[in-house]
């Protein structure tokens, strides 16, 4: 970003490179989308299935303070994995 002074000179144009062919995106935004939709399912199938494997385990299923634990940290620990996923679907086409 470039903060200038509100009556500033403007900037010199930029010249264009010759050298430098336009980068062509190889997927789109909706592709992206798409494979981004796939894998967010297919995290959040196996988050809940190891979530449930995991709450079953007899030393978390006799404490009611580590059930809460356990139950908080997994609802809101899938975001961190679903984070990185969500910012490549969302790129720009270039």
């Amino acid at each position: 970003m470039n903060w200038r002074a509100p009556y500033s000179p403007p900037l010199p144009a930029r010249k264009a490179r010759p050298d430098r062919e336009p980068h062509i995106s190889v997927m789109t935004i909706r592709t992206r989308k798409f494979f981004g939709t796939i894998a967010l399912l297919v995290l959040v199938v196996f988050w809940s299935l190891m979530g449930m494997t995991v709450a079953q385990t007899p030393w978390l299923a006799n404490s009611g303070w580590l059930q809460a634990i356990f139950y908080v940290v997994a609802g809101i620990g899938w975001v961190l994995p679903a984070m990185p996923i969500i910012s490549w679907m969302s790129k720009p086409d270039i």
